[in-house]
């Protein structure tokens, strides 16, 4: 049984394992009791779990699982504020993050959130208005590092000259989409952003010479590298992902990376995902990535993806940058 990967992310003293549990799933939206599984995943070396103010109920089953097992100590918890509220009312304030804070704190059975992250931007709002506002929760004791989500890396630096100026402490952390899939639309709508894909080299030249960490949502596509989605049967894409994938995900480029993945997957005795998910781990950038899964046999899978190797020409090559290996 392969052993999970850690990095650093400085401000948290733990670990963080490479692999955040993602918790979008429909069983942690309905806030059922994923218990079991969560302490599968737990056992499998995963400390760190993704959650959002903006998914349903999700906090509250996975502050079950933090509240029944009293493991708050031993993990890291990811939570997101200041999603746009109906019809895309801007929340980006210091009343609406507060008001999201304490909903999330009261959910997840703790006084304290390790990664704290905006859900979204909101370019009207000065970055340094956001900077103090997140200051003033982290001087309180309620968050640990903060950052964004869905933040351009241009935001985030100008977030960070303005903490720097000001002796402030500065976006440490950021989660965009990234992976082999490249995001030719905006899968949601109202602000995703992504730096996969040939449009997006600056924004990862910057994160590999920052080393900011990178917390990568859909990194697997979606669903497109998931194994059940096959290159020979692009007419069937539509049962299996779904509507915001296929907008998000779905296009020719896309479908000839999934090729791809099928040869080298069966040239090294390994499936698609596991492909996919360590092509995320050879781009000198600081990632962890998100993974939602029913099955901790599918968790082994992402964690044995971490010491799969590819050489250089089989990176360029799964990108599209190479005929061929």
């Amino acid at each position: 049984m392969a052993e999970m990967m850690y990095g650093d992310i400085p401000g948290i003293s733990k670990k963080v394992s490479r692999i955040f549990f993602g918790t979008a799933g429909d069983t942690f939206l309905k806030g059922l009791d994923n218990n079991a599984l969560l302490d599968a995943v737990f056992d499998a070396g995963v400390n760190a779990f993704d959650t959002a103010r903006q998914y349903m109920d999700s906090e509250k089953s996975l502050g079950k699982w933090i509240s029944d097992r009293g493991n708050r100590d031993r993990i890291v918890l990811l939570s997101k504020c200041g999603h746009p509220g109906p019809g895309g009312r801007k929340r980006i304030n210091e009343r609406e993050i507060r008001k999201d804070f304490e909903k999330s704190s009261r959910y997840l059975c703790t006084d304290y959130i390790d990664i704290y992250l905006l859900h979204r931007d909101d370019p009207d709002v000065e970055a340094g208005v956001i900077v103090e506002i997140m200051n003033g929760l982290k001087a309180e004791g309620k968050i640990g590092v903060f950052g964004g989500s869905n933040w351009t890396h241009r935001r985030i630096e100008e977030a960070n000259e303005y903490a720097y100026k000001h002796g402030l402490v500065p976006f440490s952390v950021s989660s965009p989409n990234f992976g082999l899939a490249d995001q030719v639309a905006d899968p949601w709508g109202g602000g995703c952003v992504t730096i996969s894909g040939p449009s997006n080299e600056e924004a990862r030249s910057w994160y590999r010479r920052t080393q900011m960490p990178v917390i990568a949502y859909s990194s697997l596509g979606r669903g497109l590298f998931s194994g059940r989605v096959h290159a020979d049967a692009p007419e069937k894409a539509g049962e299996i992902m779904d509507t915001v994938a296929m907008k998000g995900y779905w296009c020719p480029d896309n479908l000839e990376r999934l090729r791809r993945c099928e040869k080298l997957a069966e040239r090294k005795h390994c499936t698609v995902p596991q492909i996919a998910m360590a092509w995320i781990f050879r781009q000198k950038i600081n990632a962890f990535a998100v993974v939602s899964t029913r099955k901790i046999s599918r968790m082994q899978e992402n964690i044995e993806a971490l010491h799969i190797d590819l050489t250089e020409d089989e990176v360029l090559y799964l990108d599209l940058r190479r005929k061929d290996v």
